[in-house]
Order: structure tokens, then C-alpha cells, then sequence
């Protein structure tokens, strides 16, 4: 991701953020962080960048021309999202963070004085954000605030991919209490679940506190997860068909757009993707015009469904069988040379897995969710998890095969699912019977309808 942040006081941003794991993202050519001076660009020969504002009042005002002329030297004149720092703005807020990290280059605008000219603010700026009701002196804390949390959610940036999963604000929640050595101080003990070595109870445990504390501090947000929850339950009582659409709202992924019955659309803005059901033809074709602008794909389970989205211009990429794993024991994985993937093995996916490109495949590992076989240090083979949260991306080499190397990577991508408190599933293109018999052998459920993915339509 490119960074470029148009300021007055370059040194403040890259001295504030150079010295943190921002900086270090940057030294390892994870981010990229240009801090331009306004002032540079100034056709004063003084230096000046302000001046006096018409109708009179107090203050000075950054003038149209070194902005524009800073901005267009970064963008080259195109349109690039350009977000100005002003309390005026909407709120920032951790699903704005996400929102962002998914773009591959931001300009941030840093106003001074009493603001900088409308007129090029109408003519660069894409985005108003506010980081609090208050006033700053200038731009370049919030810019800092804002760089901070979105950089940290770009795939490869904290190194440790689980923990932007599992902190305050994910899927509405704050984050649990947690605890390091000792065990004792200040005659506070910590709590026995988190020293028993049993993952389920820790994982419900730390459950219950981010509810407990979210409902105690944060009761708007309790609410929002309480209704999700409500839906996540509703749904459950079609699991096997179903499961897709759970597990995008328990993992803070899905964003329900409407929900009324069985008309419902769940929207993961990272993936582009929609799930989405209706009662009938009828209002199958009335949900479809809100769907967002930005979707690529589409899931439905219900064939009306995609015959609607067909007649409106969606291709139907792929049948499927949906496969899901409800047991709560960890698999078995006999072969033991298993471990996740690193930056470096994205040529060996990308050049034996054509179903995606490059820059998807290099998203999956620096996500952590990749994982790879390797015979003596040479890589064999690999298994994933597509980005709405699916199983897959699973091959074997052929001098490999039939040795039950892809029934343990398969094993492998379960259990760490299972360790995040996941419920695995996949989707098995109708007709590929080898795999429908490796999930049947791994003791996966089949659900009882087909899954539709679509593509194209308005997006």
C-alpha cells in the first residue's frame, strides 16, 4: 500500500510513525510512506502557503494552488482517494480502517490555520474524517491516528495476522481481558481458565468478558452484536445450507445490508462478495437493486435466486456442493511436514493454482491463511481459505498423490479453524466426485442445496 500524506511539517509524520511497526512495514517494502511538504509547491517566493480570508475573520487560509499542485504531483492527476482531515468529517471508525486497507494507495490532506481553500478541496478530496469532536492545531495527528490503524490491517504489516482477528471492535465486541507473568501480583491471581491449557473453555471464557465489558461500556455496540447474533441463531436452524452466511457474521466479516424474513443480504465489503436469499422471485429481483455497486460475486443457495441475478446480467461462475465440519475434535494430520506459507511461496501457487492471480493468492498468505506440504524442505503441495472464509485452494503434485497428502492439508486448514473457534466448510464444484469423497472421509456434512456463485452484474 502507497501512503502519502500532503503537509506543512513532513518531519512530524515520518518522525512519529518511522519509529513504530509502521516504520518497520516500511523498511521491509510492506508500505510505502511519502511525506510531502505543501510549501514545496508554493509559487510564493517567500514560501507563503496562507492568506487572508475574503469576508474577513479571524485566521489565515491555506490558498488553492501549492495543495493542488502538492496533490497532482503525488496522484499524476488521477483520481486517487484523498481523504482530508477536518471536524467537520464523518466519524473515523475501525470499519472505515477496514474499509481503507483494502485500497492500494490514500492520500492524506493535512489542513493548518483556519483551513485550506473550498475550492480545491472540491476538486481533490474524497473523503471528510473527523477523529473526534474536538479541535486539533492541524492535520497530522489524525492522519497519524488514521495511517496507524489502517496500516496495521494491510496483510503482512503486524506480522502476527491473528491478532487484528481477535481485538477491540472485532465483530462489534471489545477486546477481553488478558493477563502475562506472574501468575500472582498484588495478591490478584490470574484467572484458572487461561492457565488450564483447555482452548474451548478459553475461547468461551474471553467470549463472555468481551460481552460482559462491551455491554458494560459500550452498550450501542452490544446491541448491534446482539442483533447479529439473533441472526446468526435464526440461521442456524438450517445449518448445513446456511453455514456460509453464519460464519461471515460471527467472524465480523459480514455486514447485513437487509434483513426481513427470509429476504436477506449480507454484504463482506473485503471480498466484494454478497450472500443472499429471498422468499420468491418477486422480491429476489428487488433485493438485487441493493446490492452495492461494488460487488464481484454473489452466493445463493436458491435456484430463483439465480436465475433473477442471471436475467440481469450475472454469469454464473460455478455450481457447488457445500461441505461443512461440526465436529469440535481436531483431524488427525499424518504427514507431518505442514506449516503455513510465507511471501516467499507465492510464485509456487500462483504457477500451480490458475483458478486465482498472484496478487490474490500473495492477499491469502499474508493473511495467514495458507498453508503448504513440503518434502524435505521442497514445497508439495498447499490448502487455504478463500477470503469470505471457504476451504480450498487445495493441490497436491502429481508424484505426490494418493499418499493422503491432501487429506492431511485438508486436516491441517481444519484444525486451525477450529482453534479460531471456526466452523470449516468448502464448496466442491458439482461433478469433482475425488473431493466430495475427501470431505465425506474427513467427516464433513453435505448440505442439502446447491451454492450459486455469480459474478459480474452491475459490478
Amino acid at each position: 500500500m502507497k501512503l502519502h500524506v500532503l503537509t506543512l511539517f513532513p518531519e512530524m509524520i515520518l518522525q512519529g510513525l518511522a519509529p513504530s511497526i509502521i516504520g518497520r512495514a516500511v523498511e521491509k517494502n510492506i508500505l510505502s510512506l511519502e511525506a510531502v511538504n505543501i510549501r514545496d509547491y508554493t509559487l510564493n517566493k517567500h514560501g507563503k502557503v496562507d492568506d487572508y480570508t475574503y469576508g474577513g475573520g479571524a485566521g489565515m487560509l491555506m490558498q488553492a494552488q501549492p495543495v493542488f499542485d502538492a496533490w497532482k504531483a503525488v496522484t499524476g492527476g488521477k483520481r486517487v482517494r484523498t481523504i482530508y482531515l477536518t471536524p467537520q468529517g464523518i466519524p473515523f471508525t475501525q470499519k472505515m480502517a477496514k474499509e481503507l486497507a483494502g485500497e492500494e494507495e490514500l492520500v492524506f490532506l493535512c489542513g493548518h490555520y483556519e483551513g485550506i481553500d473550498e475550492r480545491v478541496l472540491e476538486e481533490v478530496v474524497t473523503d471528510y474524517v473527523s477523529i473526534g469532536d474536538y479541535v486539533l492545531t492541524g492535520g497530522e495527528l489524525p492522519a497519524m491516528v488514521m495511517i496507524d490503524a489502517v496500516a496495521r490491517l494491510v496483510p503482512g504489516v503486524l506480522g502476527n495476522e491473528t491478532s487484528a482477528e481477535d481485538e477491540s471492535f472485532h465483530n462489534d465486541l471489545l477486546e477481553y481481558p488478558q493477563y502475562s507473568r506472574p501468575e500472582v501480583w498484588h495478591e490478584k491471581k490470574v484467572p484458572e481458565v487461561l492457565l488450564s491449557g483447555n482452548h474451548a473453555k478459553i475461547s468461551k471464557w474471553r467470549l463472555e468478558q468481551s460481552e460482559a465489558r462491551t455491554l458494560k461500556f459500550r452498550p450501542d455496540l452490544y446491541e448491534k452484536y446482539r442483533e447479529k447474533q439473533h441472526l446468526i441463531k435464526r440461521l442456524s436452524k438450517d445449518k448445513r445450507n446456511n453455514i456460509h452466511m453464519m460464519e461471515s457474521l460471527s467472524r465480523g466479516r459480514g455486514e447485513v445490508l437487509y434483513s426481513e424474513g427470509e429476504n436477506l443480504i449480507i454484504f463482506d465489503r473485503e471480498a466484494a462478495t454478497c450472500m443472499m436469499t429471498a422468499e420468491n422471485e418477486e422480491t429476489a429481483r428487488k433485493l438485487s437493486e441493493k446490492l452495492p455497486p461494488e460487488t464481484k460475486w454473489v452466493i445463493s443457495n436458491q435456484n430463483f435466486v439465480k436465475e433473477v441475478l442471471e436475467s440481469l446480467g450475472y454469469g454464473l461462475w460455478g455450481s457447488c456442493s457445500q461441505y461443512l465440519y461440526t465436529a469440535k475434535e481436531s483431524l488427525p494430520v499424518r504427514y507431518k511436514e505442514i506449516r503455513s506459507l510465507k511471501t516467499e511461496d507465492v510464485p509456487y501457487v500462483s504457477s500451480r493454482y490458475e483458478h486465482d492471480t498472484e496478487e490474490y493468492i500473495r492477499e491469502r498468505i499474508q493473511a495467514g491463511d495458507m498453508y503448504g506440504a513440503f518434502d524435505h524442505g521442497r514445497q508439495i503441495g498447499f490448502v487455504g481459505l478463500h477470503t469470505e472464509g471457504s476451504m480450498g485452494l487445495l493441490y497436491v503434485e502429481e508424484g505426490y498423490r494418493r499418499q493422503g497428502i491432501a487429506e492431511s492439508l485438508e486436516a491441517y486448514c481444519v484444525n486451525r479453524c477450529l482453534e479460531k473457534s471456526r466452523t470449516p466448510y468448502g464448496h466442491v464444484m458439482e461433478g469433482n466426485t475425488a473431493s466430495e469423497h475427501l470431505q465425506e472421509k474427513l467427516g464433513f456434512y453435505k448440505a442439502s442445496r446447491s451454492v450459486y456463485w455469480l459474478s459480474g452484474g452491475k459490478g
